[in-house]
């Protein structure tokens, strides 16, 4: 448990936090009294085009591998951004071989879900572009 002033050193942060909440709220709210009210007309709808009146029509969708490709590639690249700091301290850990076990199998479940999730999505044929 902290003591009082232990607590004391927060304040600091407490009353700048305040006062960020309260600037930004005061702004929010003067934004929302003083500002203009902007009237919806045909010509405001439509999209601009380097100021000129648009031709054609919108470009077609994307196919959704791509997103699928973008969400694989990042749960992986976030998969990396923690094993790196796991390999430091496994690295620091390989002294002792009492620990080395311990840590190399607090690893084995998270690469474990990583995998069979791989071999999920191999089995959805997720990594198939002709579907």
């Amino acid at each position: 448990m902290q003591t009082a002033s232990q607590l004391q050193q927060y304040w600091g942060v407490l009353v700048l936090l305040a006062l960020a909440v309260t600037a930004v709220g005061g702004m929010i709210v003067l934004s929302f009294l003083l500002g203009k009210r902007a009237r919806r007309t045909r010509i405001k709808d439509t999209p601009y085009e380097c100021g000129m009146i648009p031709a054609g029509t919108a470009p077609g969708r994307l196919s959704i591998r791509f997103y699928l490709v973008a969400v694989l590639f990042l749960l992986f690249d976030i998969e990396v951004v923690f094993l790196y700091p796991w390999a430091v301290v496994y690295r620091e850990m390989l002294a002792e071989p009492a620990t080395r076990a311990l840590v190399f199998g607090g690893i084995l479940p998270f690469l474990a879900l990583l995998g069979i999730g791989l071999l999920y999505e191999i089995k959805k044929r997720g990594f198939d572009w002709q579907t």
